[in-house]
């Protein structure tokens, strides 16, 4: 830092759990007091989490709900300032978290989501534990979920179901549903009463999260990764920060792939699995048999700000995105491609409170509704404040996963170098968050080869602007298949939604008949 104050350094919570049990209580026993104490803040308070974890999205602060050219929430995604505005956002919280009295030192630690522990257990038990001993009490774990302290109202009124939640609601993760709309009232209640204990839904989580972090197939005897840390490693080779920062630029990216080159992973799209997989989404392997109907809140752009455990997923985003910067060389400035989808505010969301509709974003658009005090006066952060996280933000990030790069074996020369593209997905008719997966039928098995997971909302047509972007599209190399076995493969692609399945089973079609829910080519 300029002043010459030293860092403060985000570590692994595993760190802070190891030295919990080895006897140095004090640093987990602060987070956890500074968070016990933020969620307890009337809601009104500027400090507050149902303040700070409500800028996301609801309950829609703002210009939001009140204008219909806003999706509702501050939060960016599908744009280039994704990564940039999270970034800041953690900021406030630890802002927040620090003003807690007896917590002036708390740093907010990262979930270290592709390290060998969390391929292994999950979810480290700091974020799941039921209650935890604070000052010779025990008491409700502050990190496993939020009890609202004040109602949130979607305030779209023809939204189906309505996502108000009431006062006293607790947010849910897998296996659990969260929804409590008039018409998902009974069927959450039904649904949730199959899970009574919190430890074995616990367990449920955990395994979720394991089987995505995990998942591969084998394919003349040879072990092919499909899972999400995979994604993680891929997504810091992106070429340059526009594609690296969102899956709307990416997307374009791909689309003008020379045959051959394997698509770019963008930091978005690995984000999204993690939202699903703790949220609850299906599991999209055909080996398995996940629990359909959760609904937790990780997995709605909505209210996945109001689980604390999206701050400490968050963190490990931040800390990737800081990977890359130091990997590629811009740890103090940034390029943007001009023009390019990503960089206009309708792209995807639509524009959020502060930003016009239908203007380009840059470096220096506001992100709101973070404020930067300048000697006597505040003004909005921009993306210039926040691109050398030790100079000008003063922290940094601890040991971890990542560090350096995967040692890349050489690739076998019968490899396949296709690519399952799938396009002309309309997110307007889908009810919240979905995944498109595709499969390959091998030798008469179905077997996985990846999944692209879309975080959205449960009512897409409330925002005029989201209107202009609805298509979703995902991109899925073959690259690990032998070349014999992806040319005489039949290929599924399958869009799992809350509301059911969406499938379109075969692959190359010249001319789509009408109503048909996307299409799909292998090329």
């Amino acid at each position: 830092m300029s002043n010459g104050a030293a860092l403060r350094v985000r570590r692994s919570i595993v760190e802070l759990q190891d030295e919990y049990a080895k006897g140095n209580k004090k640093p987990l026993e602060d987070l956890m007091r500074a968070w016990k104490g933020i969620k307890e803040l009337p809601p009104d308070n500027p400090n507050s989490f149902f303040v700070i974890g409500g800028y996301h999205g609801e309950p829609f602060r703002g210009a939001g709900w009140g204008n219909a050219s806003y999706w509702g929430g501050y939060c960016m995604h599908g744009n280039i300032l994704f990564p940039l505005w999270h970034r800041v956002y953690l900021l406030r919280v630890e802002d927040a978290l620090r003003s807690i009295p007896g917590c002036a030192d708390v740093t907010l630690p990262f979930w270290d989501e592709t390290s060998d522990a969390s391929a292994t257990t999950g979810i480290p038990w700091a974020l799941t534990d039921e209650n935890f001993v604070l000052d010779g009490q025990t008491i409700a774990n502050p990190l496993r979920s939020f009890v609202f302290t004040a109602n949130i109202t979607d305030n779209i009124s023809s939204d189906d179901p309505n996502y108000s939640k009431p006062k006293g609601y607790e947010t849910v993760r897998y296996p659990l549903s969260g929804l409590v709309g008039p018409n998902d009232i009974a069927k959450t209640k039904a649904h949730n009463a199959q899970f009574p204990d919190y430890s074995t839904n616990v367990q449920l989580l955990n395994q979720n999260v394991v089987a995505w972090l995990t998942s591969v197939i084998i394919v003349n005897k040879q072990v092919i990764p499909t899972h999400v840390r995979k994604k993680f490693e891929d997504c810091l080779n992106a070429p340059n920060y526009t594609v690296f920062s969102n899956t709307t630029s990416a997307a374009q990216w791909n689309e003008n792939l020379a045959p051959g080159i394997e698509p770019v992973v963008p930091l978005e799209s690995p984000h999204n699995s993690i939202h699903l997989a703790v949220g609850g989404c299906d599991v999209p392997n055909y080996d398995r048999s996940p629990i359909e109907g959760a609904n937790g809140d990780m997995g709605e752009n909505d209210t996945a700000g109001l689980d604390p455990i999206f701050f400490f997923h968050h963190c490990f985003i931040d800390r990737v995105f800081w990977l890359w910067q130091k990997r590629h060389g811009f740890t103090d400035h940034l390029e943007i491609i001009d023009g390019y989808p990503g960089t206009n505010s309708v792209d995807s969301q639509g524009p959020t409170p502060g930003v016009a509709p239908n203007s380009w974003l840059t470096l220096e658009s506001p992100l709101d509704p973070f404020k930067k005090r300048d000697g006597d006066r505040e003004r909005p952060y921009t993306s210039l404040d926040c691109i050398d996280i030790q100079k000008q933000l003063g922290y940094s990030y601890g040991p971890g996963s990542l560090e350096q790069p995967p040692v890349m074996a050489a690739r076998l020369p019968d490899r396949s170098n296709k690519v399952v593209r799938v396009s002309g997905i309309n997110r307007s008719a889908i009810r919240g968050s979905f995944m498109i997966s595709a499969y390959a039928v091998i030798d008469g098995k179905k077997q996985h080869l990846g999944t692209e997971a879309v975080l959205s909302r449960w009512h897409v047509a409330g925002c005029a602007n989201c209107q202009t972007h609805l298509e979703a599209k995902a991109f899925i190399g073959l690259h690990g298949l032998p070349r014999s076995v992806a040319d005489s493969a039949e290929y599924q692609v399958e869009v799992r939604t809350r509301d059911g399945l969406l499938t379109q089973p075969r692959a190359l079609m010249a001319a789509l008949p009408p109503r048909r829910p996307f299409h799909f080519e292998v090329r």
